[in-house]
């Protein structure tokens, strides 16, 4: 099964699955091109030279190694960073070798807080900050069309009415409100 279905209990579906913007990647592929470039830049000034054929390889080297870190490890990051929004609550996971996630409940979000500069609106996306019940701030970088995020996520806590605290008679908690505002 595709990540994140084989995550999911019975009766559960994802209403959103998102990576972070594609904005992310800008820096990456910059050093990759400025890798290359310099590289073939080099091997062009030293390759009328007795030892050219031992500068290569350590250009060669220097390069894959500068690409590994610069270009293939933030691609990495970005392709393993997953937030998801199911029917019954709201999923974060990052990592490459070390896994980190985080769930919360539709029933224990507080508020959602979306946020984003004029260039985050130019590239359309921005940041999705959620309060949890037990003042748990999951703070999302980067959610792409985080209007339409901030929107289904309000309509899938307002859909579970019943997962909310206070619903019960008897129950001491204030009901929780779920808004875009400050």
């Amino acid at each position: 099964m595709a990540y994140p279905d084989d995550l999911l209990s019975s009766g559960e579906h994802v209403v959103i699955h998102k990576h972070p913007h594609w904005k992310m990647l800008i820096f990456p592929v910059f050093w990759l091109l400025v890798v290359v470039a310099l590289g073939t830049y080099l091997a062009g000034l030293v390759a009328d030279q007795s030892w050219a054929s031992t500068a290569w390889i350590a250009l060669a080297a220097i390069g894959v190694v500068l690409v590994l870190w610069l270009t293939v490890a933030p691609l990495a990051r970005w392709r393993t960073t997953h937030f998801t929004i199911t029917s019954e609550r709201v999923m974060y996971r990052e990592g490459v070798f070390k896994r980190t996630g985080l769930d919360i409940p539709l029933g224990r979000v507080n508020s959602v807080l979306f946020e984003h500069s004029l260039i985050d609106r130019v590239l359309g996306c921005g940041t999705l900050t959620i309060e949890s019940a037990s003042n748990e701030r999951l703070v999302v970088d980067d959610v792409p069309s985080v209007e339409k995020v901030h929107t289904m996520l309000y309509r899938e806590v307002n859909d579970n009415p019943g997962d909310n605290p206070g619903d019960n008679p008897g129950d001491d908690h204030h009901p929780r409100t779920v808004d875009g505002r400050a």
